[in-house]
């Protein structure tokens, strides 16, 4: 599958369902994750909104959307300081933000923008620890090959995540010897929208 086809959420899946999931050490290894997720994601829909022409409902927003791109550039990577998160709750509540938010198939935006986003209090509250479905949800880019073992009613299975981009796709060739299956994946949500990598396709 090309990138952010779902291709590392299936196998983080299998972990769940068959490798008893993910540790709470595991788990806190995607705060930093998550939380670079939520700032490219704002990131990304302020951005948007000038490309696309849209204002912010509030005029005073403008002021947050700059503060934000100097947080941004700020701050540490895979951190959420107070300033960072009441700045993007201001934006989040937008009517302007919400309507380019609508508009997510016209420019490239983490399909869990919303999921994380909503919940900015539970995920930047102090001594959050990442739950499930917030791994499960999380986008990093996979690079090179990753191999994931379980078992199914004593069947073993190897399961092998590869990088979807196009630089990536020639070191698929190294996971085909002796391959019994191979699942092709396509994301539901990204039917209407650009190739991350081309957005000319």
């Amino acid at each position: 599958g090309a990138g952010e086809s779902g291709k590392s959420t299936i196998v983080k899946q299998m972990k769940i369902i068959h490798q008893d999931g993910y540790t709470a050490e595991e788990c806190m290894e995607f705060k930093s994750i998550i939380y670079g997720n939520i700032l490219q994601s704002i990131l990304a829909i302020i951005r948007a909104m000038s490309t696309l022409g849209i204002d912010y409902a509030e005029s005073s927003r403008a002021d947050d959307g700059r503060q934000l791109f100097n947080l941004a550039d700020s701050i540490e990577e895979g951190t959420m300081p107070p300033e960072l998160v009441d700045c993007i709750k201001k934006l989040w509540k937008d009517g302007g933000v919400q309507a380019c938010f609508d508009r997510a198939a016209e420019y490239q935006l983490n399909d869990s923008a919303a999921y994380y986003l909503n919940q900015l209090d539970r995920i930047t509250a102090p001594g959050y620890l990442p739950n499930e479905q917030d791994v499960l949800r999380s986008r990093v880019k996979t690079t090179g090959i990753i191999e994931t073992k379980f078992s199914v009613k004593d069947l073993n299975f190897r399961m092998f995540d590869v990088g979807g981009q196009r630089s990536e796709r020639k070191k698929w060739i190294h996971c085909f010897e002796g391959v019994t299956c191979i699942i092709f994946c396509g994301a539901l949500s990204a039917y209407d929208m650009v190739l991350v990598e081309d957005d000319e396709v």
